[in-house]
């Protein structure tokens, strides 16, 4: 897949702002500061589309970006930052689990994880929740220019053994570096078939 045109379209604090077209949603969620706005501009070719900030928990809304004028890239709040407060916290896990799993939009949903870290918990609990609701969803290990290749193959290893613990069929696992390009041929490939699936 080439994507030849990105655009914000809206941000929207509730699920009943997103756009209300025909367009199919595919999403991007992660801890806060896993790296989803630099795979977003990675993937579109558009530095500066998604706002990078060093500071985590920045994004706070549902973000849209129209591609090719045929489908969304949904970068969606981090989830599990800390230094919130209990009262914004709460809303940011309502906004999410209100797109995430009440949203007809919402097509695939590709769920980023730090390869440098062991399986967190709140990972896998989130992970568990799309499971249960049958919500369709791959995984992305951001951050591989930070690891050797044996480095990352075992990292990789490490989360196929925790999941299947609990699953029998594990969801697909995609490797990337945005600062690198790593993956982004294998991503994009990934969301034309979901949307041709």
């Amino acid at each position: 897949m080439q994507i030849t045109k990105a655009e914000f379209k809206c941000s929207s604090e509730r699920i009943a702002q997103v756009p209300n077209d025909d367009l199919r949603d595919i999403a991007f969620i992660g801890r806060s500061n896993v790296g989803k706005s630099s795979l977003i501009n990675m993937l579109t070719g558009r530095q500066g589309l998604a706002k990078v900030s060093g500071t985590p928990g920045k994004t706070r809304l549902i973000n849209h970006f129209r591609i090719n004028d045929a489908w969304y890239l949904v970068d969606l709040p981090g989830y599990g930052y800390a230094r919130t407060s209990k009262t914004a916290r709460g809303e940011f896990s309502k906004l999410i689990s209100d797109y995430v799993l009440r949203c007809e939009k919402l097509h695939y949903l590709f769920v980023l994880v730090d390869i440098r870290l062991e399986p967190q918990r709140i990972d896998l609990r989130f992970i568990e929740m799309l499971g249960q609701n049958g919500v369709p969803f791959g995984i992305i290990f951001t951050k591989a220019d930070k690891l050797s290749k044996a480095q990352r193959e075992k990292s990789v290893e490490r989360y196929r053994a925790t999941l299947s613990e609990q699953w029998e069929e594990l969801p697909p696992m995609l490797v990337s570096s945005s600062e690198r390009g790593l993956g982004r041929e294998e991503i994009l490939a990934m969301i034309e078939d979901c949307l041709n699936g």
